[in-house]
């Protein structure tokens, strides 16, 4: 097993374009790095310069302490599990797993125990005779995964490999892949566009744009201190309500968007002292949707913790109503908005936030008991602990540095 470090790697193709620009990432030994982002955001290219199925352009890039960037794909000791499964249709599942194997020209016995092993690892026990054809995709994906595993690479290359799956087979997937690089410790990069696999997968998750790396942390710190407006928007289901604000006063200060204000308590002050310098300027107010009741069915309503606004759309999911509601202050427009709206496909609907909207629709996830109902007016009490500001000139995050760091 070993690590794989990035320094300062880039991928620049002939037309001058950056796919991946000037990558520092240390990803340490049985570590599972998750590399998220949107469409074209460079990740499937920074994991296939690690595969060797991309030439490296800058930088160096090592596994373990070999720098590989002219080392071929096969004598990098690495094994990749694809999108597509990528198995042979006219072999069994037994062979498919020991195809590798048998390339290496392994020993018969050691194939056999290897194959037999991973086979049991991966419950395919009672499938080895059948052709992939007569295999469910949950099936077929742990054939990839066992044609991976008996190769006891130094690391795992995964690409979007749940992909293909249905949702319930997926949240099924992802445990169980979880697991298994828990029990073997492999060093594994793992590359999706769907947070909620990064988030509950991944040690640490590597959150990419526009080629760039953004930030890298544990997933509750990206969740809780994101680095700026991308990382707060991209991370989070449904994604974070974020609103044109000012703040006001000194000691007791008060966040103003549009006609709602909220006093902010003691203890997102003392979190994010550095607020106090953007006192009576333009920031950006984030809320999550589920920092976000029904004012009614709320432990702490007061009256200047709390939103008015109308009720545009309910969901009901049994253990929770994700309701959809405008209220009278502007909705932030940067660029980052703009691309987090094209990446979730809501650029072209009736509801993406356009410069010029004096309301914004916002989401919460309320208690199932909520009474909320479509066109009816609704106060929501907000969790003023758990907001966050951002600077609208640099888009960082206002916690305890100087203005718009974190």
């Amino acid at each position: 097993m070993a690590g794989v470090t990035f320094d300062d790697v880039s991928k620049i193709y002939p037309d001058g374009t950056r796919a991946v620009n000037a990558i520092d990432l240390e990803i340490q030994d049985g570590e599972f790095m998750v590399l998220v982002g949107p469409s074209g955001c460079g990740k499937t290219t920074a994991l296939r310069m690690v595969a060797g199925l991309e030439d490296i352009s800058e930088g160096v890039l090592k596994i373990g302490d070999r720098v590989v960037n002219n080392v071929p794909s096969r004598n990098r000791d690495i094994a990749m599990v694809f999108q597509s499964y990528a198995l042979y249709p006219h072999l069994s599942v037994y062979d498919n797993i020991a195809f590798g194997l048998k390339l290496k020209k392994l020993p018969k016995n050691e194939i056999d125990k290897r194959v037999q092993e991973a086979a049991k690892v991966l419950g395919l026990e009672s499938f080895l005779k059948r052709k992939p054809r007569a295999l469910s995709g949950g099936q077929r994906q742990r054939v990839a995964m066992g044609r991976a595993i008996v190769r006891e690479p130094a690391a795992f290359l995964m690409d979007e490999p749940l992909s293909n799956l249905d949702a319930k087979l997926r949240v099924q997937m992802r445990a169980e892949i979880a697991k298994l690089q828990s029990d073997l410790a492999t060093t594994t990069v793992y590359v999706t566009h769907d947070q909620v696999e990064a988030m509950t997968m991944g040690d640490r998750v590597a959150v990419m744009r526009k080629g760039e790396l953004q930030q890298v942390a544990a997933p509750q710190e990206l969740y809780d201190r994101p680095l700026n407006l991308f990382v707060a928007g991209f991370i989070g289901s449904p994604s974070m309500n974020l609103v044109e604000a000012t703040l006001e006063g000194g000691d007791n200060m008060t966040v103003v968007a549009g006609n709602q204000k909220i006093a902010l308590g003691e203890e997102t002050l003392s979190t994010r002292p550095a607020l106090k310098s953007f006192t009576a300027k333009p920031v950006i107010l984030g809320i999550r949707p589920e920092d976000l009741e029904d004012a009614e069915l709320a432990a702490d309503s007061s009256s200047d913790r709390m939103l008015t606004g109308d009720v545009q759309l309910t969901e009901a999911l049994g253990s929770e109503v994700m309701v959809h509601f405008t209220i009278d202050a502007p909705p932030a427009i940067t660029d980052e908005v703009r691309e987090l709206q094209k990446d979730a496909g809501t650029e072209e609907m009736g509801s993406p936030a356009r410069e010029g909207d004096t309301g914004t629709t916002m989401v919460g996830r309320f208690g199932a008991r909520s009474k909320a109902r479509k066109g009816e007016p609704v106060k929501v009490s907000v969790d003023t602990r758990a907001l966050h500001f951002f600077d609208p000139e640099t888009g960082l995050g206002i916690y305890d540095g100087t203005k718009g760091h974190a």
